[in-house]
């Protein structure tokens, strides 16, 4: 029988799937008929289209992955089916999060201004920088992901065991040299952080060297440069507490084979998990202005405030 604890963890759930499916899909929709219309889409809109796409798909995973381990764990520890998840998530979630470092990158090439000759050659050339680097994330990922085999290959070899009950110390010291290695796969997480990290100083520098200028200048600090690098400061920094967020989320559900309560820790860790694809997906529209001000005509719409039949930014 499910208890209270089991109830809240499904409703959390199934809230944050939810809304997590809403913000990805409008995002979807909203930059897909824009190209549909215009047949052009930039480089941002797109790396935020495949963000809004993947996290569908990162969402979808996590929700089946959590109704298994609440209604059927042994299926859910099963070879195969464990395989699947793992290998989906970690694929998908990888790309999703060098996909979202990779924006904030753009957003610092396009935005910064510095006058070191290997800056200039990036910003020069940030359309083929940055296809070079969505190739070089794919094949990161697919790396990641392909760690994993050996990890499959010890996790069988420790289920078998376990099946004919011969448990021996060396096999209990085995086991949690492969917890630890499952753990240790954490280490994939640190280059995005770094360069999410070093995009968002890249930008206060910009921004403190820019208001000087202003000031020096005599004139207004809020012109559309800095209000651009705000924005854009916002937006990765925003991005970098959430990911902090996420990262100590998986943490708990990979520490969760460690504790007593492993199903407990397990089911704290995905509604943490969660958080992360819908709220950065909001950030994301809050801080695009073609996003933003489609999502403000919808709720102005929904409020009764448009008059019948007007077309709002989408339809336009």
């Amino acid at each position: 029988m499910m208890g209270l604890t089991e109830g809240l963890f499904l409703i959390l759930s199934g809230t944050q799937f939810a809304l997590g499916i809403l913000v990805n899909c409008f995002i979807g929709l909203v930059n897909g008929s824009s190209w549909f219309k215009t047949k052009r889409m930039s480089l941002s809109d797109f790396i935020i289209t495949t963000l809004a796409f993947l996290r569908i798909i990162l969402l979808c995973i996590i929700l089946t992955d959590s109704f298994l381990i609440e209604f059927s764990p042994n299926a859910h520890d099963s070879g195969v089916i464990m395989q699947i998840i793992d290998v989906s998530w970690t694929f998908t979630n990888h790309l999703s999060i060098w996909l979202a470092t990779c924006l904030g990158v753009l957003y610092c090439l396009k935005i910064a201004s510095f006058s070191h000759p290997t800056f200039l050659w990036l910003k020069w050339r940030v359309s083929r920088v940055m296809v070079w680097m969505l190739l070089g994330v794919l094949l990161l990922s697919c790396g990641s992901t392909a760690s994993l085999i050996n990890e499959f290959k010890l996790y069988s070899v420790f289920r078998g065991i376990e099946a004919t009950r011969n448990v021996t110390e060396h096999f209990r010291k085995k086991r949690s040299e492969y917890y630890l290695i499952h753990v240790l796969g954490t280490l994939w997480y640190l280059p995005p952080l770094i360069v999410s990290l070093a995009a968002y100083f890249l930008l206060i520098f910009s921004l403190g060297r820019h208001t000087r200028q202003m000031l020096q200048n005599g004139t207004s600090s809020r012109d559309p440069s800095t209000e651009a690098h705000k924005r854009a400061i916002r937006i990765i920094l925003s991005s970098f507490f959430l990911f902090l967020l996420y990262f100590l989320a998986f943490l708990i559900a990979s520490f969760g084979n460690f504790l007593p309560k492993t199903k407990m820790a397990k089911m704290i860790g995905e509604v943490m998990t969660m958080f992360y694809p819908a709220g950065h997906s909001f950030i994301l529209i809050l801080g695009n202005s073609k996003l933003k001000q489609t999502f403000v005509e919808m709720l102005r719409c929904e409020s009764g405030h448009l008059k019948p039949g007007s077309k709002g930014p989408i339809f336009s």
